[in-house]
Protein backbone atom coordinates (compact mmCIF):
# COMPACT_ATOMS: atom_id res chain seq x y z
CA UNK A 1 0.00 0.00 0.00
CA UNK A 2 1.73 3.45 -1.00
CA UNK A 3 0.79 6.56 1.33
CA UNK A 4 -0.32 9.26 -1.00
CA UNK A 5 2.01 12.60 -2.03
CA UNK A 6 1.32 15.69 -2.05
CA UNK A 7 -0.11 15.24 -6.02
CA UNK A 8 -2.80 12.78 -4.67
CA UNK A 9 -3.84 15.31 -2.46
CA UNK A 10 -3.86 18.07 -4.98
CA UNK A 11 -6.02 15.95 -7.26
CA UNK A 12 -8.56 15.42 -3.96
CA UNK A 13 -9.04 19.18 -3.78
CA UNK A 14 -11.98 19.18 -6.75
CA UNK A 15 -13.62 16.35 -5.77
CA UNK A 16 -14.05 17.23 -2.48
CA UNK A 17 -14.75 21.15 -3.52
CA UNK A 18 -17.71 19.97 -6.05
CA UNK A 19 -19.30 18.75 -2.77
CA UNK A 20 -18.05 20.66 -0.18
CA UNK A 21 -17.13 24.61 0.57
CA UNK A 22 -13.79 25.04 2.54
CA UNK A 23 -14.23 25.51 6.11
CA UNK A 24 -12.94 28.45 7.46
CA UNK A 25 -9.94 29.53 9.39
CA UNK A 26 -10.70 31.87 11.83
CA UNK A 27 -8.18 33.85 14.34
CA UNK A 28 -10.02 33.96 18.09
CA UNK A 29 -9.07 36.99 20.10
CA UNK A 30 -10.35 35.09 23.25
CA UNK A 31 -7.86 32.35 22.48
CA UNK A 32 -4.94 34.20 21.52
CA UNK A 33 -5.03 35.77 24.89
CA UNK A 34 -5.52 32.55 26.52
CA UNK A 35 -2.76 31.28 24.54
CA UNK A 36 -0.55 33.81 24.04
CA UNK A 37 -0.76 32.93 20.59
CA UNK A 38 -1.81 34.09 17.23
CA UNK A 39 -4.47 31.32 17.61
CA UNK A 40 -6.30 30.39 14.69
CA UNK A 41 -9.03 27.30 14.77
CA UNK A 42 -9.71 25.18 11.60
CA UNK A 43 -13.59 24.95 11.66
CA UNK A 44 -14.08 20.96 10.40
CA UNK A 45 -16.71 21.41 13.11
CA UNK A 46 -18.81 23.12 10.11
CA UNK A 47 -18.92 20.16 7.83
CA UNK A 48 -22.17 18.66 6.66
CA UNK A 49 -21.41 15.76 9.30
CA UNK A 50 -19.69 18.30 11.79
CA UNK A 51 -16.54 16.59 11.48
CA UNK A 52 -13.49 16.50 9.23
CA UNK A 53 -13.23 12.80 8.20
CA UNK A 54 -16.01 13.69 5.64
CA UNK A 55 -13.41 14.77 3.26
CA UNK A 56 -11.91 11.47 3.00
CA UNK A 57 -15.54 9.92 2.57
CA UNK A 58 -16.17 12.21 -0.39
CA UNK A 59 -12.91 11.46 -2.03
CA UNK A 60 -12.32 7.56 -1.44
CA UNK A 61 -16.81 7.33 -2.62
CA UNK A 62 -16.33 8.70 -5.68
CA UNK A 63 -13.14 7.45 -7.15
CA UNK A 64 -15.01 3.49 -6.47
CA UNK A 65 -15.78 1.23 -9.48
CA UNK A 66 -18.86 0.76 -10.68
CA UNK A 67 -18.51 -2.83 -9.36
CA UNK A 68 -17.66 -1.63 -6.25
CA UNK A 69 -20.44 0.70 -5.96
CA UNK A 70 -23.02 -2.12 -6.68
CA UNK A 71 -21.32 -4.23 -3.98
CA UNK A 72 -21.53 -1.30 -1.24
CA UNK A 73 -19.15 -0.34 1.44
CA UNK A 74 -18.81 -1.44 5.10
CA UNK A 75 -16.50 0.21 7.47
CA UNK A 76 -16.37 0.48 11.55
CA UNK A 77 -16.68 4.01 13.43
CA UNK A 78 -17.48 5.41 16.84
CA UNK A 79 -18.97 8.17 15.01
CA UNK A 80 -17.32 10.66 12.46
CA UNK A 81 -15.57 8.12 9.96
CA UNK A 82 -18.99 6.37 9.92
CA UNK A 83 -20.60 9.67 9.24
CA UNK A 84 -18.25 10.28 6.58
CA UNK A 85 -19.21 6.92 4.65
CA UNK A 86 -22.31 7.13 5.05
CA UNK A 87 -23.06 10.67 3.85
CA UNK A 88 -20.52 9.82 0.58
CA UNK A 89 -22.28 6.69 0.43
CA UNK A 90 -25.96 8.66 0.16
CA UNK A 91 -24.78 11.06 -2.73
CA UNK A 92 -22.82 8.63 -4.65
CA UNK A 93 -25.97 5.92 -4.46
CA UNK A 94 -23.67 3.11 -2.59
CA UNK A 95 -25.18 0.88 0.26
CA UNK A 96 -23.52 1.66 3.50
CA UNK A 97 -22.83 -0.59 6.55
CA UNK A 98 -21.04 0.71 9.60
CA UNK A 99 -19.89 -0.98 12.53
CA UNK A 100 -20.19 1.04 16.08
CA UNK A 101 -19.38 0.05 19.79
CA UNK A 102 -22.06 -0.93 21.65
CA UNK A 103 -23.05 2.34 24.25
CA UNK A 104 -21.55 4.59 21.69
CA UNK A 105 -22.28 8.33 21.58
CA UNK A 106 -25.74 7.92 20.63
CA UNK A 107 -26.11 11.41 18.71
CA UNK A 108 -23.59 9.80 16.43
CA UNK A 109 -25.06 6.85 15.98
CA UNK A 110 -28.77 8.49 15.17
CA UNK A 111 -26.38 10.68 12.90
CA UNK A 112 -25.13 7.78 10.97
CA UNK A 113 -28.70 6.27 10.48
CA UNK A 114 -30.19 9.56 9.34
CA UNK A 115 -27.93 9.13 6.76
CA UNK A 116 -28.91 5.88 5.56
CA UNK A 117 -26.85 3.64 6.68
CA UNK A 118 -27.07 0.40 8.27
CA UNK A 119 -25.81 0.19 11.95
CA UNK A 120 -24.25 -2.70 13.53
CA UNK A 121 -23.43 -2.41 17.23
CA UNK A 122 -21.07 -5.01 18.72
CA UNK A 123 -17.90 -4.76 20.94
CA UNK A 124 -17.07 -2.74 23.96
CA UNK A 125 -14.46 0.11 22.32
CA UNK A 126 -13.82 0.72 18.85
CA UNK A 127 -10.96 -2.45 18.74
CA UNK A 128 -13.88 -4.87 20.07
CA UNK A 129 -15.78 -3.54 17.11
CA UNK A 130 -13.21 -3.46 14.25
CA UNK A 131 -12.03 -6.68 15.18
CA UNK A 132 -15.47 -8.53 14.85
CA UNK A 133 -15.92 -6.47 11.46
CA UNK A 134 -12.64 -7.58 10.02
CA UNK A 135 -13.30 -11.72 11.33
CA UNK A 136 -16.88 -11.94 10.71
CA UNK A 137 -18.40 -9.19 8.38
CA UNK A 138 -15.36 -8.40 5.82
CA UNK A 139 -16.50 -10.91 2.84
CA UNK A 140 -15.06 -9.66 -0.38
CA UNK A 141 -17.80 -8.60 -1.88
CA UNK A 142 -18.26 -5.06 -0.48
CA UNK A 143 -15.61 -2.52 -0.30
CA UNK A 144 -14.25 -2.70 3.12
CA UNK A 145 -12.93 1.28 4.21
CA UNK A 146 -10.75 1.03 6.77
CA UNK A 147 -10.49 4.60 8.80
CA UNK A 148 -6.79 4.65 8.33
CA UNK A 149 -5.15 2.51 5.93
CA UNK A 150 -6.36 4.15 2.85
CA UNK A 151 -4.84 6.53 0.99
CA UNK A 152 -7.72 8.11 -1.12
CA UNK A 153 -9.26 8.95 2.74
CA UNK A 154 -5.51 10.56 3.97
CA UNK A 155 -5.45 12.20 0.72
CA UNK A 156 -9.04 13.93 1.38
CA UNK A 157 -8.62 14.62 4.66
CA UNK A 158 -5.36 16.56 3.30
CA UNK A 159 -7.50 19.34 1.36
CA UNK A 160 -8.40 20.55 5.21
CA UNK A 161 -4.39 21.86 5.04
CA UNK A 162 -4.67 22.78 1.37
CA UNK A 163 -7.27 25.25 2.79
CA UNK A 164 -5.18 26.20 5.74
CA UNK A 165 -1.99 27.43 3.72
CA UNK A 166 -4.28 29.27 1.09
CA UNK A 167 -5.31 31.35 4.05
CA UNK A 168 -2.12 31.57 5.99
CA UNK A 169 0.89 30.80 4.18
CA UNK A 170 3.87 30.30 6.97
CA UNK A 171 2.05 29.06 10.43
CA UNK A 172 4.58 28.26 13.10
CA UNK A 173 2.37 25.00 14.29
CA UNK A 174 -0.53 22.83 13.21
CA UNK A 175 -2.00 20.74 16.16
CA UNK A 176 -4.14 18.12 14.61
CA UNK A 177 -6.14 15.51 17.31
CA UNK A 178 -5.50 11.42 16.53
CA UNK A 179 -7.72 9.23 16.19
CA UNK A 180 -6.38 6.81 14.06
CA UNK A 181 -4.13 9.27 12.01
CA UNK A 182 -5.45 10.00 8.76
CA UNK A 183 -6.09 14.03 9.73
CA UNK A 184 -2.56 14.70 10.87
CA UNK A 185 -0.80 12.70 7.82
CA UNK A 186 -3.17 14.43 5.40
CA UNK A 187 -2.02 17.52 7.03
CA UNK A 188 1.90 16.77 7.47
CA UNK A 189 1.65 15.72 3.65
CA UNK A 190 0.48 19.11 2.69
CA UNK A 191 2.54 20.79 5.30
CA UNK A 192 6.10 19.14 4.68
CA UNK A 193 6.14 20.32 0.68
CA UNK A 194 4.49 23.91 0.99
CA UNK A 195 6.37 24.91 4.41
CA UNK A 196 8.70 22.89 5.67
CA UNK A 197 9.16 24.84 8.62
CA UNK A 198 5.31 24.74 10.02
CA UNK A 199 5.54 22.14 12.97
CA UNK A 200 3.00 19.12 12.74
CA UNK A 201 1.82 18.24 16.10
CA UNK A 202 -0.85 15.47 16.79
CA UNK A 203 -2.49 15.11 20.12
CA UNK A 204 -4.14 12.45 21.96
CA UNK A 205 -6.31 11.64 25.28
CA UNK A 206 -3.48 10.44 28.26
CA UNK A 207 -6.08 7.68 28.61
CA UNK A 208 -5.63 6.41 25.38
CA UNK A 209 -2.08 6.53 24.25
CA UNK A 210 -1.69 4.23 21.70
CA UNK A 211 -0.78 6.04 18.61
CA UNK A 212 1.68 8.22 20.49
CA UNK A 213 3.74 4.87 22.45
CA UNK A 214 3.72 3.85 18.18
CA UNK A 215 5.09 6.98 17.02
CA UNK A 216 7.68 7.32 19.98
CA UNK A 217 8.87 3.65 19.73
CA UNK A 218 8.83 3.26 15.94
CA UNK A 219 6.69 -0.06 16.28
CA UNK A 220 3.17 -0.78 16.41
CA UNK A 221 2.03 -0.39 20.45
CA UNK A 222 -1.21 -1.33 22.31
CA UNK A 223 -2.55 -0.61 25.42
CA UNK A 224 -5.34 -2.69 27.75
CA UNK A 225 -7.83 0.43 27.52
CA UNK A 226 -9.08 3.59 26.22
CA UNK A 227 -11.14 4.96 28.79
CA UNK A 228 -11.26 8.39 27.35
CA UNK A 229 -14.78 10.56 26.77
CA UNK A 230 -13.15 11.79 23.74
CA UNK A 231 -14.54 8.79 21.32
CA UNK A 232 -12.55 10.58 17.96
CA UNK A 233 -9.52 9.37 20.18
CA UNK A 234 -10.23 6.20 21.67
CA UNK A 235 -8.23 3.45 19.93
CA UNK A 236 -6.33 0.99 22.16
CA UNK A 237 -4.40 0.51 19.06
CA UNK A 238 -2.72 2.56 16.07
CA UNK A 239 -2.76 1.88 11.58
CA UNK A 240 0.22 0.88 9.49
CA UNK A 241 0.04 3.21 7.13
CA UNK A 242 -0.42 5.95 9.46
CA UNK A 243 2.07 5.07 11.25
CA UNK A 244 4.12 4.83 8.94
CA UNK A 245 3.84 8.88 7.28
CA UNK A 246 3.63 10.13 10.25
CA UNK A 247 7.58 8.97 10.86
CA UNK A 248 8.63 11.83 8.31
CA UNK A 249 5.81 14.26 8.87
CA UNK A 250 4.93 14.13 12.67
CA UNK A 251 7.33 16.39 14.58
CA UNK A 252 5.95 15.84 18.03
CA UNK A 253 3.45 14.06 20.36
CA UNK A 254 1.29 15.38 22.91
CA UNK A 255 -1.25 13.74 25.43
CA UNK A 256 -3.73 16.24 27.20
CA UNK A 257 -6.34 14.65 30.41
CA UNK A 258 -9.83 14.00 30.47
CA UNK A 259 -10.24 17.43 32.35
CA UNK A 260 -7.84 19.46 30.04
CA UNK A 261 -10.14 18.94 27.20
CA UNK A 262 -13.56 19.62 28.82
CA UNK A 263 -11.58 22.71 30.21
CA UNK A 264 -10.64 23.28 26.20
CA UNK A 265 -14.54 22.37 25.29
CA UNK A 266 -15.45 25.17 27.72
CA UNK A 267 -13.13 28.05 26.20
CA UNK A 268 -14.14 27.31 22.98
CA UNK A 269 -17.60 27.41 23.82
CA UNK A 270 -17.11 30.70 25.84
CA UNK A 271 -14.84 32.50 23.28
CA UNK A 272 -16.00 31.60 19.79
CA UNK A 273 -20.16 30.23 20.48
CA UNK A 274 -18.80 26.41 18.67
CA UNK A 275 -19.61 23.16 20.56
CA UNK A 276 -16.22 20.76 20.04
CA UNK A 277 -16.12 17.42 21.01
CA UNK A 278 -13.55 15.89 22.63
CA UNK A 279 -11.19 15.27 20.23
CA UNK A 280 -12.28 18.83 18.75
CA UNK A 281 -11.00 20.53 22.21
CA UNK A 282 -7.69 18.69 22.24
CA UNK A 283 -5.51 20.86 20.19
CA UNK A 284 -6.32 23.89 22.14
CA UNK A 285 -5.64 21.95 25.54
CA UNK A 286 -2.47 21.12 24.13
CA UNK A 287 -1.80 24.19 23.76
CA UNK A 288 -3.07 25.40 26.92
CA UNK A 289 -0.80 22.51 29.01
CA UNK A 290 2.25 23.68 26.87
CA UNK A 291 1.94 27.25 27.13
CA UNK A 292 5.77 28.45 27.28
CA UNK A 293 6.38 26.25 24.16
CA UNK A 294 3.93 27.81 22.30
CA UNK A 295 4.28 31.92 23.18
CA UNK A 296 4.45 34.17 20.75
CA UNK A 297 4.19 32.22 17.68
CA UNK A 298 1.08 31.58 14.94
CA UNK A 299 -0.42 28.10 15.81
CA UNK A 300 -3.25 26.51 14.03
CA UNK A 301 -5.61 24.11 16.10
CA UNK A 302 -8.12 22.05 13.61
CA UNK A 303 -11.34 21.82 15.60
CA UNK A 304 -11.84 18.47 14.36
CA UNK A 305 -15.66 17.53 14.81
CA UNK A 306 -18.12 19.29 17.09
CA UNK A 307 -20.25 16.25 17.47
CA UNK A 308 -20.77 16.91 21.29
CA UNK A 309 -22.53 13.87 23.42
CA UNK A 310 -24.43 16.67 25.03
CA UNK A 311 -24.44 14.21 28.40
CA UNK A 312 -20.98 16.07 28.68
CA UNK A 313 -21.81 19.58 28.26
CA UNK A 314 -23.01 20.29 32.31
CA UNK A 315 -19.45 18.48 33.15
CA UNK A 316 -17.55 20.83 30.76
CA UNK A 317 -19.32 23.99 31.95
CA UNK A 318 -18.79 22.93 35.75
CA UNK A 319 -15.18 22.46 35.21
CA UNK A 320 -14.97 25.70 33.21
CA UNK A 321 -16.94 27.59 35.51
CA UNK A 322 -13.70 27.04 37.53
CA UNK A 323 -11.40 29.03 35.95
Amino acid sequence: MQPPTFQDIQEAVPRVRKVLAPTPLYEWPGLSQLTGTRFYLKHENHQPVGAFKIRGGINLVSTLSEAERRAGIIGCSTGNHGQSLAYAARRFGVKCTIVVPKNNNPDKVRAIKLLGAEIIEWGEDFDEAKRYLEQELVDGKRRYVHSANEPKLIAGVGTQAIEIFETLSQPDVIIVPVGMGSGVCGTGIVAKHLNPATEIIGVGAENAPANQLSWKAGTMQTTESAQTWAEGVATRSAAELTQEIMKSVVDDFLLVSEEEMRIAAYHILKETHNLAEGAGAASLAAVLKNKDRFQGKTVVAILSGGNLNLAELPEILRLGSLQ
